[in-house]
């Protein structure tokens, strides 16, 4: 995106970290426009008018904490019969505190998560 183009917000969830942005005038959270300008971006609710700049710092949904560690998720897709195969991985954030059991185990396996749904042979 080139600096000044707007752009549709859309509501997202990485990992375990909320990425819903939600106007904090009014609420509002489908009727959001984004415009980049330079390394930060600017929210516009047109619903009432109110323009602020988006905070990027991780944070637990959960929790509310910064302190989130940075981990790979793996993204897996059927590929023959049952076999299921890793296609790329995706970074997400752990929360140190209410994820601190599958962080240690991702430290300790240093191998990426697997996603919280797998493809079934059914898809």
């Amino acid at each position: 995106m080139r600096p000044g183009q707007a752009t549709r917000i859309t509501t997202t969830t990485v990992g375990q970290m909320s990425r819903l942005v939600c106007c904090p005038r009014c609420n509002e959270d489908e009727n959001l426009r984004g415009e980049r300008s330079g390394d930060n971006i600017f929210i516009v609710c047109e619903a009432c008018g109110l323009t602020w700049q988006r905070d990027l710092t991780p944070r637990c949904d959960r929790c509310g904490s910064e302190d989130v560690r940075p981990a790979f998720q793996a993204v897996v897709e059927k590929s023959r019969g049952t076999q299921l195969s890793m296609q790329s991985a995706r970074l997400i954030h752990l929360c140190s505190h209410c994820d601190a059991a599958l962080l240690a185990d991702y430290h300790k396996t240093n191998s990426p998560l697997m996603p919280d749904e797998l493809p079934t042979a059914t898809e």
